[in-house]
């Protein structure tokens, strides 16, 4: 596939932190069709079909009437960092039926019992421990939980994750945990305004998984591929990007740093 030329390295995280809130459903409805339309250019530049993008709108840090407001613009599936932040959410919005939630941060095992209750979908799965822990609440629960394993692709000793060269090992005893469906992989890119260290994150995530794609265990896939937040998910969907995990192009502004919210990174996050 041709690669285009990669967007002007100044531009990119440009917008971090200066988006306005959102405080309305027609704000968010502009807001999600703007993130649709670059994830359609970015599409476009690289010849992908922009339906084979998802979009997961991140609501970390907004609180429930933020949330409305983004369901009442048609978000179904929102990811969040923090369990109990999540767990309360989904409590108090139990009423919206359709409304799935996606755990896309650290998770420790004493946390495993709160997310197979709630979560459809966990994306930061890197120790066989946690699997232990989710896939046995879950099958207390009766629930399946679709899973991505997380790879540090950054080469950041204070980033989560597995490093790459321990990904097929893992992979092979994930068969193990029968709760847990196995859909791809998923990272986080450096913290920067330079395109040229930003993207061999994502492709060395992409270029992994087409290492270990025909050697996959029964039952373990490895189609998708999470990874770009605001400020880079166009280059990631460059690289092959399947899910972008996007929340203040959305939301708006957070006023908490996001290293709250990812506390293991030395540097910021910009879901």
């Amino acid at each position: 596939m041709m690669r285009a030329e990669p967007p002007a390295s100044a531009t990119l995280h440009a917008r971090h932190g200066r988006y306005p809130q959102a405080t309305s459903v027609e704000d968010f409805r502009r807001n999600l069709a703007a993130v649709q339309q670059r994830i359609a250019s970015a599409c476009g530049r690289v010849g992908r079909d922009p339906a084979s993008v998802r979009l997961l709108p991140v609501s970390k840090t907004f609180d429930e009437a933020h949330l409305r407001l983004a369901y009442a613009a048609g978000c179904r599936l929102l990811g969040e960092n923090k369990v109990q932040e999540a767990q309360r959410k989904w409590q108090a919005m139990s009423d919206l039926a359709d409304l799935q939630w996606s755990v896309i941060g650290h998770l420790q095992t004493n946390k495993a019992k709160q997310v197979a209750r709630f979560a459809s979908e966990f994306q930061a799965l890197d120790s066989l421990r946690v699997a232990e822990a989710l896939d046995r609440r879950l099958q207390i629960e009766g629930r399946q939980l679709d899973v991505f394993v997380q790879v540090n692709t950054s080469g950041e000793a204070s980033k989560y994750g597995l490093e790459p060269h321990a990904v097929a090992g893992f992979l092979q005893a994930l068969p193990a945990f029968p709760a847990l469906r196995v859909r791809g992989l998923m990272t986080l890119a450096l913290f920067s305004a330079d395109v040229a260290r930003v993207r061999p994150c994502f492709v060395r995530l992409r270029e992994l998984r087409e290492r270990l794609r025909d050697h996959a265990p029964a039952g373990v896939s490895l189609e998708e591929l999470s990874m770009g937040m605001s400020g880079d998910f166009e280059i990631a969907i460059e690289e092959g990007a399947t899910v972008v995990r996007v929340g203040q192009a959305i939301f708006g502004a957070r006023a908490m740093p996001d290293d709250y919210y990812w506390p293991s990174a030395d540097q910021p996050s910009t879901t």
